[in-house]
């Protein structure tokens, strides 16, 4: 397993982008497991009556083997910033320039009313792309990143100029100024965005230009 070293003169010291909550990792893979077995299990049912009980059992373990793989993807998911460069781990380990990156979108996804906003890095490569978890919320409140790693990102991010870095960059500033502030989540730029987003949709990205708009309006 991948641990996160200190850092030295030489190398930049890594920090981990991510909630790490053994118990809620816990949680989250049994009622996956669940979900999967229970949907599995009502498309192995229905195949089972109309073909019989070996059709059943096909159509459930076809239905089960990619939901498994999802689940087991998003389940050892990782990611850290190591100085300008997001290190990801998932079955493997890939390295993305934040300065080199061709295009930056923020993505809000809505589950269940928690919205999770999000950077959408894409350089440009095949398996190039990752996605940075700014923030977390649920009713009037959740999670966010620490202050320390949204300034390094912010860091990185003013440093690329191929996808307008400093839109995004200034987007992270703004939120660790409120939050110096005190203000409360519901006066943070993260969640305002989070908050503006359209109901009734899974997953919906802004581009630099939309997010460059909203930060124009910030104090």
């Amino acid at each position: 397993m991948m641990t996160e070293p200190t850092g030295t003169p030489e190398t930049p010291e890594r920090l981990p982008l991510f909630h790490d909550d053994p118990k809620l990792r816990r949680r989250r893979g049994c009622s996956s497991i669940a979900g999967v077995v229970i949907f599995a299990a009502a498309f192995g049912g229905i195949a089972g009556l109309i073909g019989g009980e070996i059709a059943g059992l096909v159509v459930a373990g076809v239905i089960a083997v990619p939901l498994v793989y999802i689940m087991l993807y998003n389940l050892r998911r990782r990611i850290w910033l190591e100085g300008e460069t997001l290190i990801v781990r998932t079955w493997g380990v890939r390295r993305i320039d934040l300065t080199a990156a061709e295009r930056i979108d923020l993505v809000i996804s809505d589950v269940r009313g928690t919205r999770t906003v999000s950077l959408l890095v894409n350089a440009g490569k095949r398996r190039k792309v990752a996605k940075v978890d700014l923030a977390v919320y649920s009713g009037a409140g959740g999670r966010e990143l620490g202050i320390l790693q949204l300034r390094k990102l912010a860091n990185a991010l003013l440093n690329n100029t191929d996808a307008n870095g400093l839109v995004f960059s200034e987007l992270l500033v703004a939120q660790l100024k409120s939050e110096a502030r005190g203000d409360a989540a519901a006066e943070r730029p993260l969640y305002r965005l989070a908050s503006a987003a359209p109901g009734g949709k899974y997953i919906q990205r802004f581009t630099m230009e939309a997010v460059s708009r909203f930060v124009a309006t910030l104090d």
